[in-house]
């Protein structure tokens, strides 16, 4: 019997950052070799990937509200799974809320661990939650194996997971440098965010009632505690390019803090978001085209560390709510299944290329959340692999999609690139020849 379980032949894959053509051989999972396309493997089964394809390392999505369980009508593991592993995802980490119980006790991870060990189709971990209740007990879930611990310095929209005060927040950097944990952070200030403000169906109205400065002096008061206490931080979906100076200095100074945007904030503005388009709203918004363009030249030069999708489903009642009137819709982007294809549309119109992508959406994210066995091709790592064809360009529609609601901000957007082979440990979980039911692995943080 062949001791290689299946062989993938490339005239273009992605390995140490470049394109080249290379065959992959796998057993067990875990890739076993790299060698020249036309390699003598003797393997129980080979593929050939057409030349219109790139044989590239599955996305690592490190901020996914999968919502199951207590609000599985938004979304759950089975849908959201099926939507990573049809986006070219192969590992999603899930994030502390807007599931019931969130997840801030150890018997709430229990919960979700058993949820989704049932219905994963890609590789799950988890985000523990720093909230006011929580404090003092964060330790206990560190060990469990979560990957750090989520906090909100503004109301975060559920009433099961407050945000933390100035007071509380230096108490959680405190509690979790004391064990080398990481702290990541919804940063908006509340002081400076307009709840009176009525911004009916103007997206732009809606972008001002939530400014920069609720961004940048929640940032500065997140690298001043890093200062104090030593912890490591990071800045989630960062909207907002005006606090890009603060975050250069910090991180010339040497704290350790890390930063990520996603793909909405990369790919629209608010002056071309219809009236009443409240599929695109979020926390913090999506503000205007310098802003944007500005996110990615800081992705260019480092200061953005990572790409995360923030996939943040909800019910179509909920996200359009009220007939377009902003202040009434529920805020949050359905994006995992498009992530990957969105910001490779968005980096090749700037004359990037798909191994920036993945470095931003695979390589950076795994080494960022310490997972080592992915983000690559190499010999020891998992055989998280993607048939990734990069000039199939399409239409997104809504109701074609696997999340769970056929509502998002990319409905009618034409985007480059689709996933149509992924792999996870070698075995097919979307495209042809898809095996059925659970595939995926919990995780833990190493």
């Amino acid at each position: 019997m062949p001791d290689i379980d299946l062989v993938i032949r490339a005239t273009r894959a992605l390995i140490d950052g470049e394109e080249r053509p290379a065959s992959v051989a796998v057993t067990d999972g875990v890739i076993v070799g790299v060698g020249a396309v036309d390699a003598s493997w003797d393997a129980e089964s080979t593929v050939t990937l057409p030349d219109d394809e790139v044989l590239i390392p599955g996305v690592v999505d490190t901020h996914v509200h999968v919502n199951e369980p207590g609000r599985t009508e938004w979304e759950g593991f089975a849908s959201a799974t099926s939507a990573a592993a049809a986006g070219g995802v192969t590992t999603i980490i899930d994030m502390p809320l807007n599931s019931i119980p969130p997840t801030t006790t150890l018997e709430a991870l229990e919960v979700k661990r058993s949820v989704a060990a049932a219905k994963a189709r890609v590789d799950v971990g988890f985000w523990g939650g720093a909230i006011p209740s929580s404090l003092g007990h964060l330790r206990e879930l560190h060990e469990a194996g979560v990957f750090g611990f989520k906090c909100f310095l503004a109301p975060s929209g559920v009433d099961e997971f407050p945000e933390l005060d100035a007071s509380q927040l230096r108490a959680a950097m405190e509690e979790i440098a004391s064990f080398g944990g990481r702290l990541i952070v919804h940063a908006e200030d509340p002081r400076h965010l307009d709840d009176a403000g009525i911004p009916g169906t103007d997206p732009v109205a809606f972008a001002s009632t939530r400014p920069d400065a609720a961004e940048v002096t929640a940032i500065q008061a997140v690298i001043d505690g890093v200062r104090a206490t030593g912890v490591r931080a990071h800045i989630l979906h960062l909207s907002s390019a005006a606090a890009l100076p603060e975050i250069r200095a910090a991180k010339a100074e040497g704290l350790p803090l890390t930063v990520e945007t996603c793909p909405h904030y990369l790919t629209f503005d608010a002056a071309h978001i219809p009236a009443g388009g409240t599929q695109y709203k979020c926390c913090p918004p999506i503000r205007d085209e310098a802003n944007r363009e500005a996110l990615w030249e800081a992705l260019f030069d480092g200061t953005i560390d990572i790409i995360a999708s923030d996939h943040s489903p909800a019910t179509a009642d909920l996200k359009l709510a009220g007939e377009g009137d902003f202040a009434l819709a529920w805020g949050g982007i359905a994006g995992l299944e498009v992530s990957l294809s969105a910001i490779w549309t968005g980096a090749s119109a700037r004359e990037r290329s798909l191994a920036d992508v993945l470095g931003w959406m695979s390589a950076s994210t795994a080494a960022w959340a310490g997972l080592d066995s992915k983000g690559g091709i190499a010999v020891g790592k998992d055989a998280d692999l993607v048939a990734f064809a990069p000039n199939d360009e399409r239409v997104i529609h809504a109701g074609e999609l696997h999340h769970k609601n056929a509502v998002t901000a990319f409905d009618g957007h034409t985007l480059r690139g689709r996933a149509r082979t992924t792999w996870l440990g070698g075995t097919v979980v979307h495209g042809e020849g898809a095996t059925e039911g659970v595939t995926g692995t919990l995780l833990a943080r190493p």
